[in-house]
């Protein structure tokens, strides 16, 4: 193995899905095709966005800042992937792994984050509607947006430096299809309880507070709206949260999933495990843009002008 120095591999392998090398090559059609969907899909939605002013409200500006998350999560493991699958490209040199390793956490977290800032717009537009402009002008939607990124940076940077002073074994093979933490301590020598116990603290703290506040927001609004004098006025409200429910169901489950495994999954075999880990990178930026696109008014409407006036 070639070394760095004393302590550090020059390279990782990366093996893909263990258990599952003979079928690879067919996952990687699913994998590819919702990559497609999620890289496409997601930069449609921005240049909606940005050109039309109709949707320059605080909404649609969180949703652009979730595309762009989207964007930087899913480009940053999808093409390797594609590469181990379809090419045995299997190594990455250490730099690289720490780097990717960076930007899954904390774009992970950014996702969370703005998942969250959204449900507190919903909760302010539907439960005091009549200062949602002035409580979520551009510059709190700003200052909102880079306390998001500011978090997650501060809390998720932590991680290569940990694993830089870390001892690593004779070991340089991952038995993963991306840089994960755990899977990379995993290869080090010594007791990583520490850095363990930081990391599942630092990403369970974050989720449970955005979700916790989340659940919040919505429990006043569904209260807000069954105190609605009529039933249609009701439907109408809640009607602008589906999309915002749908793909916060599809996020916290499949990283719950991940999260629980890691901590007491010890008999789940790791297939299961990695090709759900995969599925909570992949699937969310693949819906994202499919779930708002078809069920926001205004982003539907705009897309069906655009491509009746391209001829598509």
């Amino acid at each position: 193995m070639l070394l760095l120095n004393d302590t550090q591999p020059f390279v990782f392998i990366l093996l893909g899905i263990p258990g599952l090398e003979e079928v690879q090559c067919w996952i990687s059609i699913p994998f590819c095709c919702m990559y497609i969907v999620a890289f496409f899909g997601n930069i449609v939605i921005l240049l909606i966005i940005r050109y039309e002013k109709s949707l320059h409200e605080p909404m649609y500006f969180f949703v652009s800042m979730l595309s762009m998350t989207d964007l930087v999560l899913s480009s940053s493991t999808l093409p390797k992937m594609l590469g181990i699958f379809w090419f045995n490209f299997r190594e990455i040199c250490f730099e690289a792994c720490l780097t990717q390793m960076f930007i899954i956490h904390s774009f992970t977290a950014m996702e969370s984050g703005f998942f969250l800032a959204m449900a507190f717009d919903r909760y302010v537009a539907i439960c005091n509607p009549l200062r949602h402009s002035a409580i979520l002008s551009n510059k709190t939607v700003l200052a909102i947006g880079l306390s998001v990124v500011f978090r997650a940076m501060v809390f998720f940077l932590p991680h290569p430096f940990i694993v830089k002073t870390l001892i690593f074994c004779d070991n340089n093979i991952i038995p993963h299809t991306y840089c994960e933490f755990m899977a990379v301590i995993k290869l080090t020598c010594g007791d990583s309880t520490i850095s363990k116990a930081y990391s599942l603290t630092v990403a369970s703290m974050i989720g449970a507070f955005d979700l916790l506040c989340t659940i919040t927001s919505y429990a006043l609004i569904f209260r807000t709206v069954f105190s609605l004098p009529t039933k249609q006025a009701g439907q109408k409200a809640l009607s602008t949260c589906t999309s915002h429910i749908t793909v916060i169901l599809v996020f916290y489950s499949t990283a719950t999933f991940t999260f629980l495994t890691h901590r007491f999954g010890h008999n789940i075999g790791p297939h299961i495990h990695i090709t759900v880990a995969n599925i909570y990178l992949l699937v969310p930026p693949m819906l994202n843009p499919i779930i708002y696109g078809v069920r926001t008014k205004k982003i539907r409407q705009k897309l069906v002008r655009v491509l009746c006036f391209t001829g598509v």
